[in-house]
């Protein structure tokens, strides 16, 4: 805990606290990126520290909760069939889909299996060349590298029988989405720090400059996500908009070279579909041609998804940040981890977790 307890701070953070609510002069609308940062706002009650003018709402920055319904149903459909081991990190196993989840189909019979990293499933399918395993290669551009890995591993072995089904997706396309979206309240934005540690923040400085927000690339603990508010606020409260690196301890501008250019050997861009936001142009990626024997759409060739998602759960909403989950008729209630109605609840980074798990299910209705 030694360096953790330096950015845990209460006398820091409270000291932080006080400095924020004397900058903001105006009522001013911030959302965090990333689930994880999220989480720890919940955890460590940052968005009750800061005053009642600064409202923190939540982005979409969880990528098990933004996988679309129709990709868990299609890898539903895959890891049904008794020719396949398919492998998944264990946070997707729980994601429902139209009609249940992976552990579901695991009691059935089905060979789901999890994995700690994307080589662990090329391991496996070489120690199973009679099978065909699946890795369900999901995330933002942070699981990209080890996703790109894992395939560029497979062909360079020719372990002919792994594949990946790839639903990957990326922030800044989601951000200007949000920005586009009517009834937007976003004025500037905590930026993700996990992915900016592997893309960098070059493309942000366009998109800030394009919408006039701010945008702080911010880390996880209390006092960068404080430091990372004041760092908005500032900028707002002066007429600013720029991108600004409040992680600067682990992120630099230009990321990380080897890892991005390895995405760009394994992946293109292509458009993609986000659960609750809908399709968003160019804010994915797919596998290259060149990899196409290593694509699990293609080769499993999986049509006609007819999807069904909950008429209760709004989600949807929670993601593009118009709503949070006390505004949720069925927080709490009919909706919780052990029964979830939607991924923001199933999801460790869900913001619909983070508020049950520090109880904030137990005072929704009464305010922030």
């Amino acid at each position: 805990m030694k360096y953790l307890d330096e950015y845990r701070d209460s006398t820091l953070a409270k000291g932080l606290a006080s400095r924020i609510a004397a900058l903001a002069t105006k009522p001013w609308v911030l959302m965090e990126v990333c689930g994880g940062q999220t989480h720890s706002i919940v955890r460590y009650g940052i968005d009750r520290m800061i005053p009642e003018s600064v409202e923190l709402v939540h982005g979409p920055g969880c990528p098990v909760c933004v996988t679309s319904l129709e990709m868990i149903d299609r890898a539903h459909s895959i890891a049904a069939r008794k020719d396949v081991i398919f492998t998944s990190f264990g946070d997707m196993l729980r994601v429902p889909g139209s009609r249940g989840d992976l552990l579901t189909l695991r009691s059935r019979g089905a060979d789901v299996r999890v994995v700690y990293a994307p080589l662990d499933a090329v391991r496996i399918a070489r120690e199973n060349p009679g099978k065909r395993v699946v890795f369900f290669a999901i995330g933002f551009e942070t699981t990209a590298p080890a996703n790109a890995m894992a395939v560029f591993t497979a062909r360079r072995q020719g372990v002919k029988n792994f594949s990946v089904l790839v639903s990957h997706v990326l922030v800044p396309p989601a951000m200007a989405a949000i920005l586009q979206s009517a009834g937007n309240r976003v004025q500037g934005f905590l930026g993700p720090g996990h992915v900016c540690a592997v893309m960098g923040y070059r493309e942000y400085e366009a998109l800030s400059e394009r919408y006039r927000v701010p945008i702080v690339i911010t880390g996880f603990e209390p006092l960068d996500l404080l430091e990372g508010i004041f760092m908005a606020i500032q900028q707002r409260e002066a007429g600013r908009v720029e991108v600004t690196n409040q992680y600067a301890r682990t992120v630099s501008r230009d990321g990380n070279r080897p890892a991005r250019d390895l995405i760009l050997e394994v992946f293109e861009v292509c458009d993609r579909k986000w659960r609750g936001v809908g399709s968003i142009p160019k804010s994915g990626y797919k596998l290259r041609y060149e990899y196409r024997e290593h694509d699990a759409e293609r080769i499993f060739e999986v049509d006609a998804i007819e999807t069904k998602e909950s008429q209760r759960c709004i989600s949807g909403l929670i993601l593009r940040g118009l709503k949070k989950p006390k505004d949720c008729a069925a927080f709490g209630r009919e909706c919780t981890p052990q029964n979830p109605l939607g991924a923001t609840m199933v999801s460790a980074e869900g913001s619909c977790a983070a508020y049950y798990q520090y109880g904030r299910y137990l005072d929704a209705g009464k305010g922030r």
